[in-house]
């Protein structure tokens, strides 16, 4: 039968129905359908994306303030947690996946940025260098077009002006010390992920609802999926796994492929002996200072009540409101070193947020933290005895450098709030409180920081994959997304998943298109 422009081929293999494609791309998220595009560019391609989770066809995915309900939802995010982590006072952490369409570029906060030409010119690897990367970004960017969130809120263009020399309509950049609103991925007031810009114009065949169990393999190489539910599906020239950095290479783990240990005591023989699959986790730790105060920013206020219920309207009519925030309006670089590239990130959010457990309290206030660039502390993730949970350890603060970091980032960004001319708008440090500091601070943050929910590098590239994102020891198997980082981008690395499934995309193409002309 013929779907979507592509033939859906079927044969019938022990009572089983298996339909074939030339490429199956494992994972309908951020780098998945910047993957998927590529790959349906070569003529008559039948391209194949299996995806765990629903369609995003949720309003709660258009209307950017919907992050909020997503980020709780059961059926959308993958709702990940790290094991008790010893070096940070044996607490777990939330890991949030987006689960559907467009993955994690469905529930996130759509800020846009590249990181730094260094970021990539220090992977050191072949087709990565800063020139070729930013050529990818520009086709990457022409189908997302992300601009200047179109209706910040007065706090956010005020702590956008904290560093005076700034270009107040230009975002801030990882590359320099920089304030500024933040730039996103959003069209006419609503969120445009990787499934509006890159797989819906694709007209790939699309599978959702449909959690891949393993590879399949003949010999050494890799010839299609099997799903949790036993049904099996054929790749011809390729699979590419893009479901992230936690899901990736878990199914690789589950097809044998990973540390031999690890995988014999979870009862799976083992393919391909390969310590690095799950090895280099890392994230940007981040660390919050709450402020409360009447009159000040987004919350829940008797005042505020009645905007809140007009506000469904106003977003519906006018594409504007405070239903058009993507909540993390506007951030900073800096450094509090001597070093000229900026250490630091800063999110700020014009909305009260809670600290006690609860994200949406009474009151209002707004909310800014502090990020590490370039985390030293690095992690593992393991497979284990329950084959499709894994066993996330971020080692936070395994390096004590990076503790060192935040408490003096801290302190910078106290310093950055106190001179934004906030006004009457400013309110009061609510937590930790503004007498928190030295050890206390130190602890403070140990037992309380999070992530910036950035979780990159388990399958990285010069590690377990060439340059090209091919797995090394088999045949027909990339992996292509957050996952294949070496190391980190200093900043939201949404955009740069886009690229890398953009540019891993054109690399299985190239070799499907030299295989056939041999």
């Amino acid at each position: 039968m013929r779907l979507a422009g592509y033939v859906l081929a079927s044969r019938s293999s022990g009572g089983q129905m298996q339909t074939e494609f030339d490429h199956i791309v494992v994972g309908g998220g951020s780098a998945g359908c910047a993957t998927v595009a590529r790959l349906a560019e070569q003529p008559g391609a039948q391209v194949c994306v299996i995806e765990a989770g629903p369609s995003d066809r949720d309003i709660r995915v258009k209307v950017p303030f919907g992050l909020v309900n997503l980020m709780r939802s059961n059926t959308r995010n993958w709702k990940r947690q790290t094991v008790p982590m010893e070096t940070a006072g044996g607490r777990s952490v939330s890991v949030p996946r987006g689960k559907m369409l467009g993955g994690s570029g469905s529930i996130n906060s759509m800020v846009w940025f590249r990181g730094t030409r260094g970021d990539f010119d220090a992977w050191d690897l072949p087709g990565w260098d800063s020139d070729t990367v930013w050529s990818a970004f520009n086709d990457v960017e022409a189908r997302m077009s992300p601009a200047r969130l179109p209706h910040p809120h007065p706090l956010s263009e005020v702590f956008g002006a904290v560093f005076a020399a700034n270009d107040p309509n230009a975002p801030p950049t990882p590359e320099r010390q920089s304030a500024g609103v933040f730039h996103c991925n959003m069209r006419n007031g609503a969120r445009w992920s990787a499934a509006d810009g890159f797989l819906r114009p694709s007209h790939a065949m699309t599978l959702t609802g449909a959690e891949v169990d393993r590879v399949s393999f003949d010999g050494t190489r890799a010839t299609g999926v099997t799903l949790r539910d036993g049904r099996q599906i054929i790749a011809r020239a390729g699979v590419v796994l893009s479901a992230g950095s936690i899901e990736s290479p878990m199914i690789l783990m589950r097809s044998g492929i990973g540390p031999a240990d690890d995988l014999r005591a979870a009862g799976i023989d083992v393919r391909l002996d390969a310590p690095g699959v799950g090895a280099n986790l890392h994230d940007h730790p981040g660390f919050g200072l709450h402020f409360a105060g009447t009159g000040s920013g987004y919350g829940l206020t008797l005042a505020q009540l009645p905007l809140w219920a007009l506000s469904p309207f106003q977003w519906l009519l006018t594409r504007s409101g405070r239903l058009s925030s993507n909540t993390v309006e506007a951030g900073a670089f800096y450094s509090v070193t001597d070093s000229e590239t900026p250490e630091i990130q800063t999110h700020f959010l014009p909305f009260m947020m809670g600290w006690k457990g609860r994200a949406i309290v009474w009151g209002a206030g707004y909310f800014a933290d502090v990020c590490l660039c370039q985390p030293r502390s690095r992690g593992r993730l393991r497979i284990g005895k329950d084959r499709f949970t894994p066993l996330i350890d971020l080692n936070l603060f395994g390096d004590a450098r990076d503790l060192d970091m935040m408490v003096a980032g801290v302190a910078r960004l106290r310093a950055l709030l106190a001179q934004a001319d906030f006004g009457t708008r400013r309110a009061p440090e609510a937590f930790p409180g503004p007498d928190v500091t030295g050890d206390d601070l130190r602890e403070t943050i140990r037992m309380r920081a999070g992530t910036a929910y950035h979780p990159v590098g388990t399958v990285a590239l010069g590690g377990p994959l060439d340059a090209q994102g091919a797995l090394k020891g088999v045949q027909n198997l990339w992996v292509a997304d957050a996952s294949v980082m070496p190391r980190i981008t200093s900043a939201n690395t949404n955009a740069p998943s886009m690229m890398i499934g953009w540019q891993i995309g054109g690399f299985v193409a190239a070799a499907a298109a030299e295989r056939l002309a041999a």
